[in-house]
């Protein structure tokens, strides 16, 4: 199923809304823990799920995680 523009977000929200600065998230689309956004318009759209990846990334990390034992555990 497609998402549609209204369950979509910038990346500016998506940070809001996960709680990280909009650096962390090009950071760790850059690492691979985020799926390619989908483009409308030439920008790029996350989703929820996005969301839910960003806050178990740091909360793995806070028990004491790397990022490379993150993208395993999502893996």
């Amino acid at each position: 199923m497609k998402k549609t523009d209204k369950e979509l977000m910038t990346i500016g929200t998506l940070a809001k809304a996960a709680g990280v600065g909009v650096e962390t998230v090009r950071f760790y689309h850059r690492r691979g823990l985020l799926e390619k956004p989908t483009r409308t318009s030439g920008f790029r759209k996350y989703s929820e799920s996005d969301v839910q990846t960003i806050k178990f990334v740091k909360r793995v990390q806070g028990l004491g995680f790397s990022l490379k034992d993150a993208q395993d555990l999502l893996d």
